[in-house]
């Protein structure tokens, strides 16, 4: 018991110390979130103690308005973080990539499987909605890099479904922060057995990157293909 109580106390200031690096973060992107937080809270508890007084209990109305404000106060935060974070990986080369791999349970992302030396780059994501391949970089350059992808895909699993995105704020795009969203609403053909059979497949074909160490979340802008590498 001792152990376990330690543990929680040595992992509370963690918490706290994470909470705070991630409101110093989304407050250099979003400066007006303190105020935001605030006003969502006050007016939250506020309207629960005026009821609280109008029916005769405003103790009971107010420890429940303190509670909802604070649970008000963690989703507009949270939206508003994810926001911030969003717009700092906007236009980073890899970004895609570092939001495949939160887009949840039964989904097995693989970035950069095709790559250029201007650094456009197709990642891969396997589903029960099938194949998602999603490009990020000039449009005009990576469509070639798509449909090379589409033929090998089709010649490998010609019955598996695949979708294709290209990330950026350009008609027929998809946005950073819409990409989780577009990819959970695709609809869901494949059963389970079925996704790991695709998933062996592409294990088994291999890809552009699959020697090459690959940082997590955005590529820095400097990076370059190196000269052994393959190109599409």
């Amino acid at each position: 018991m001792a152990r376990k109580s330690n543990a929680e106390t040595a992992a509370n200031p963690g918490r706290l110390k994470q909470i705070a690096l991630t409101y110093k973060m989304t407050s250099k992107a979003d400066p007006k979130v303190g105020l935001v937080l605030a006003g969502v809270g006050i007016v939250t508890f506020g309207v629960f103690l005026a009821i609280g007084f109008l029916i005769g209990h405003p103790v009971y109305l107010g420890i429940l308005g303190f509670l909802v404000a604070f649970l008000a106060m963690a989703i507009v935060f949270g939206r508003r973080a994810e926001r911030a974070a969003f717009g700092q990986m906007e236009g980073q080369p890899g970004a895609a990539a570092a939001v495949l791999d939160n887009v949840g349970r039964g989904w097995t992302s693989t970035p950069a499987v095709a790559m250029n030396r201007n650094q456009d780059i197709v990642h891969r994501a396997v589903g029960k909605a099938g194949v998602v391949l999603i490009a990020e970089g000039n449009p005009n350059r990576v469509k070639p890099l798509l449909a090379a992808e589409k033929r090998k895909l089709a010649r490998i699993m010609p019955d598996v479904p695949v979708h294709d995105f290209i990330v950026g704020k350009g008609e027929g795009q998809v946005e950073l922060k819409k990409l989780r969203t577009t990819l959970l609403k695709l609809p869901r053909v494949l059963a389970g057995p079925q996704v790991t059979q695709a998933n062996d497949k592409l294990r088994a074909m291999g890809d552009l990157m699959s020697n090459m160490p690959l940082p997590k979340g955005p590529m820095p802008k400097g990076m370059r293909m190196p000269r052994g590498g393959k190109m599409r």
